[in-house]
């Protein structure tokens, strides 16, 4: 089988790729643009992507195509009905960044909450050293105990953060995307109820037609003014002009977001140009991104493949 990765970039330069050369011929490609795409897999039987978008004029061009591998969970940047028609399959890979993604919120949520920024710049400048008391409370901070915490998004990644908030005494509530009714040992709410009562709001939701611009500025103008939020779910979930004016007019505390609308982000995202920088805090997509979690990705995607090759379905999308 020859097999090609289009975009091995986004896994990461220090993740071991050689797992998958017991399949036969890989080419690794640090990148793809569109126009390269035929000449970096028109021989492939296997192609292993990220982003990459395949649509029928993609697998037109594609003759020996028979498995699409997604680094991924999400899957909408395939067109899946297009590849059955082509008898091509598409696989995802599910449940890998549960620990990495839950570790990620809590880390964003202490850097802000706790101002942990402007505490090292002020050792790092020399300030310190001038200081009169042995301690300097110039930015006062809460403990997350006592506070209300709401969940949107209850799956695997929403309840493990439920957990670690529940053991650093929040009180979590939660309200569904999906509209699934499970028996949860949180209490559901509806999201205006979550909205109005949670001190800290962690989304960990897809985005699809439910949540696409589920917190603009009237949600915003619902919830408390010391209210942190975070987004670990998808970009689009928010509204990100709404948020840039919900920070600099007080509406909130402060906010933490590792997934944007655009990504990279673009120069006129009303995020890049805040008044109040300091009270919102970027990473670039990096939650799931923990070296377990991508070693993960390669392990299922090689589990995927065997069981392709054998005849079976595994994690078909």
């Amino acid at each position: 089988m020859n097999l090609a990765i289009l975009d091995a970039a986004t896994l990461g330069m220090d993740l071991d790729l050689t797992p998958f050369n017991k399949f036969g011929d890989v080419t690794i490609y640090q990148s793809t643009s569109n126009q390269e795409l035929v000449s970096h897999g028109y021989n492939a039987d296997i192609l292993i992507l990220n982003k990459f978008v395949l649509g029928e004029e993609e697998f037109k061009k594609l003759p020996n195509l028979k498995l699409v591998c997604l680094t991924a969970t999400g899957y909408n940047n395939i067109d899946v009905e297009k590849a059955k028609i082509y008898n091509i399959r598409v696989t995802n890979v599910e449940g890998y960044s549960t620990n990495s993604v839950a570790q990620h919120t809590f880390s964003m949520l202490l850097y802000q909450l706790q101002h942990l920024k402007y505490y090292d710049e002020y050792i790092k400048s020399g300030s310190y050293q001038g200081s009169k008391t042995f301690t300097h409370i110039e930015r006062s901070w809460t403990e997350i105990s006592g506070k209300t915490w709401g969940i949107i998004g209850l799956g695997n990644i929403g309840r493990s953060v439920a957990k670690i908030a529940k053991s650093f005494g929040a009180n979590v509530i939660y309200t569904s995307t999906s509209g699934v009714k499970r028996e949860e040992e949180y209490t559901e709410v509806t999201l205006k109820e979550l909205l109005t009562k949670s001190d800290i709001i962690s989304i960990h939701a897809p985005l699809n037609s439910k949540t696409d611009n589920l917190i603009s500025i009237k949600e915003f103008l619902l919830v408390k003014k010391n209210l942190i939020i975070l987004n670990l779910g998808r970009g689009g979930i928010i509204n990100e002009k709404a948020l840039a004016h919900a920070i600099d007019n007080g509406l909130i505390s402060g906010a933490c977001i590792d997934v944007l609308t655009s990504e990279p982000v673009k120069d006129d995202n009303p995020l890049v140009n805040l008044k109040n920088k300091d009270k919102l805090f970027i990473t670039p997509h990096i939650a799931w991104a923990s070296i377990e979690a991508r070693n993960r990705v390669v392990s299922e995607i090689c589990e995927n493949i065997t069981s392709f090759l054998n005849g079976e379905e595994r994690n078909w999308v």
